[in-house]
């Protein structure tokens, strides 16, 4: 049990007296000074309201001796100012080796105060009301004493709150400083990510315009035809890379230096025709790498035009562009000069072709022989030039009576293609004629052309299958010298592929003879002499095209045989329908007619 002492307060003495003895007490229980003042000033405070309504009463709960205090540095509490159970008993309080100090005021709830015992506190043995004069005068002055140790701790802690003070401001300044230094970090990150973001940009356009000069590159000189070239580029350009495009093709408009006159052309087209330089048209310059500034033109006042030379080397025309939104963008117009150039060469490309293919076309043709029309033997021939390419010139047939009255029918084939191809096979088809002259052989004529082609040409060769049709003979004697076999079809429809062994092509280095060969040939056979453009697909190679063609010839009736032209485009349609002829074709139809006489060797 704990010594309980009950003390009653009517006036400001009897608070004074109680407080002195409060102050006594919780010094010799070793009170922290600043719990202590704060707990006095408290009590003070409470006993002060307390006296205006009447008084109050304070009970003191002191442990025993033999409690144990409490540790002051894990069992000190913070003041217990909670408001009680105003009907609770003050006998109620527990004991735990504290001093509890009870004031409980008329009117009011009681009010609680709990503090550590420290040092064992003895049991005071004299109330307030015992205190004399002297004791109050002493506890005064143990009061100053007092509040100079408590100046004394706010002095230290004052020191201590301003060292807290100057670390937290040195601190903050810190902290500014690296706000500072983070935000301008993050202005140089937001710096290179906008750089960065404008590099991939520019990167990405460039690509994109790289990847549209490369296509309509492409799209422009894939084809060989003039105005298929001319339709393409306005299509390539509109809308993404202008509104309008307009093409001003010189032609035969201007000769030599002779400026074209432009007629209803923009001034800027004008320009650019006469100085061969770009010319931008525009209210406001436009900043575009090597182009003249012009002012706006009367034709397009509101957009911008972009005329640009088409040379390939020479002036062919000039290129209108007028503006898809505002202005041209400078990379842009670095592409669409650089297309412009290679549009210009690609048409230019096609019209060099264009010209060399009629010229070769119409020497192939012009050598072409007439066929002649002999009793016993009819002959019909077609010549194809090739749609695809510059594969003109190396194809001839031939056909001529010798002076015994036979017929020597001939089909070749020179390698190569253009002027050259063509101006060899002039040459081939005259010497074979001169040595035709003095041998009628088919085999001893190839073999003096081969020798004659591997000294004129060493680099040059050809095929060639020569036939042999002598009145009262009916048997036919050829030669081939790596040239497709020929294809007869007997009067009873039946079809023969003469695939006997050829000889090597004509000009390859290497002595050769070749053999003739014969064949019975009766009266109403077709013999069919072809070059490879007739019968060899890439996909496929010779073979098919020959079957194909033996089919075709077995299909032809008696009647149609009458009519030997008919027959010849009847032939070629099946074999070329599927085909894109990147190759000259030669047909020759041989036929000897059924009432003919038989011939004799």
């Amino acid at each position: 049990m704990t010594p309980r002492d009950i003390w009653t307060i009517r006036s400001a003495p009897d608070a004074a007296r109680a407080r002195t003895l409060l102050a006594r007490l919780t010094a010799d229980a070793d009170v922290p000074s600043v719990e202590r003042a704060r707990f006095l000033a408290d009590f003070t405070a409470r006993l002060r309201q307390s006296l205006g309504t009447g008084g109050a009463d304070v009970l003191l709960d002191i442990p025993a001796p033999d409690t144990d205090v409490a540790d002051p540095d894990t069992d000190f509490p913070a003041p217990d100012t909670d408001v009680a159970d105003p009907d609770a008993d003050v006998a109620d309080l527990d004991v735990d080796g504290r001093m509890r100090i009870v004031v409980r005021s008329h009117g009011r709830p009681p009010w609680r105060y709990t503090m550590p015992c420290h040092a064992p506190v003895p049991r005071p043995r004299t109330g307030p009301a015992d205190l004399t004069a002297q004791d109050l005068a002493d506890a005064l002055l143990a009061e100053d004493e007092h509040t100079a140790t408590l100046l004394t701790r706010l002095t230290e802690q004052d020191d201590l709150v301003r060292f807290h003070r100057e670390e937290l401001h040195q601190t903050n300044q810190g902290v500014l400083a690296l706000h500072a230094e983070l935000e301008t970090a993050a202005e140089a990150q937001d710096a290179l990510l906008d750089a960065e973001r404008a590099a991939r940009a520019d990167a990405e356009k460039a690509r994109r315009l790289l990847t549209f000069l490369a296509d309509a590159s492409a799209a422009v000189t894939a084809s060989l035809d003039p105005g298929d070239i001319v339709r393409r580029l306005p299509e390539l350009l509109i809308p993404d890379y202008a509104d309008q495009a307009d093409i001003w093709l010189f032609d035969d408009e201007f000769d030599g230096g002779e400026a074209p006159r432009g007629g209803d052309r923009p001034a800027a087209a004008v320009a650019a025709a006469r100085s061969g330089r770009p010319q931008h048209a525009a209210p406001h310059p436009g900043g575009l790498p090597g182009v003249d500034d012009l002012p706006p033109s009367v034709l397009s006042p509101d957009r911008p035009l972009l005329c640009i030379p088409l040379t390939a080397p020479r002036l062919l025309g000039v290129l209108t562009l007028t503006a898809p939104g505002l202005r041209f963008d400078p990379d842009t117009a670095v592409m669409l000069m650089e297309l412009a150039g290679r549009w210009a060469v690609a048409l230019d490309h096609a019209r060099r072709y264009e010209q060399h293919r009629d010229v070769a076309e119409a020497l192939q043709r012009a050598q072409l022989t007439e066929l002649p029309t002999t009793d016993g033997l009819r002959l019909a021939a077609r010549y194809l030039p090739a749609t695809h390419g510059l594969n003109i010139g190396g194809d001839w047939y031939d056909a001529f009576v010798q002076p015994d009255g036979s017929v020597l029918a001939v089909i070749g084939d020179v390698t190569g293609h253009g002027l050259n191809a063509a101006v060899m096979m002039g040459q081939l088809r005259t010497a074979l004629r001169a040595y035709a002259v003095e041998d009628d052989s088919p085999a001893r004529i190839l073999t003096r052309l081969h020798r004659m082609l591997c000294h004129l040409q060493p680099t040059l060769y050809a095929t060639a299958l020569v036939a042999r049709f002598r009145p009262g003979d009916a048997t036919l004697v050829w030669a081939a010298a790596g040239h497709p076999p020929a294809v007869v079809r007997a009067p009873d429809a039946t079809v023969r592929v003469l695939d006997a062994k050829p000889g090597i092509m004509l000009g390859v280095p290497v002595p050769f003879t070749y053999e003739d060969h014969t064949l019975p040939l009766p009266p109403g056979s077709t013999v069919a002499l072809y070059t490879d453009g007739l019968v060899e697909r890439r996909a496929h190679g010779i073979d098919p095209g020959i079957e194909r063609l033996g089919q075709a010839m077995a299909e032809l009736s008696s009647a149609d045989l009458e009519n030997l032209d008919a027959c010849a485009d009847a032939l070629l349609k099946p074999l070329l329908h599927d085909s894109e002829r990147d190759d000259d074709v030669c047909l020759l139809l041989c036929r000897t007619l059924p009432d003919a006489p038989g011939t004799a060797p």
